[in-house]
């Protein structure tokens, strides 16, 4: 792969994070990056997440809190958008 894929698909990461989170920072885009993998592999191979979160507990936990704070930036952020359109 060379640097100009790498680059728009950082792009389209980084979009992809406003659009879910309406945050473009560059600690965020890292955790959408890990959430959209794991939330992949979760779907796809639920048996392999499986195993993954009972060998890696601690590791399940991060996981867990990332959900949740996704979770809850993206309801913020479509409140926020809610309320910009009924003005």
């Amino acid at each position: 792969m060379n640097s100009e894929f790498h680059t728009e698909f950082d792009a389209l990461v980084e979009k992809f994070s406003e659009l879910l989170t309406g945050s473009t920072s560059p600690e965020l885009v890292e955790k959408i990056k890990i959430w959209s993998v794991y939330n992949h592999i979760h779907k796809t191979m639920p048996a392999l997440a499986s195993h993954w979160n009972q060998s890696h507990p601690e590791s399940r936990a991060v996981i867990r809190s990332l959900y949740e704070e996704v979770r809850k930036l993206n309801l913020e952020l479509k409140e926020k958008n809610q309320k910009l359109e009924e003005k």
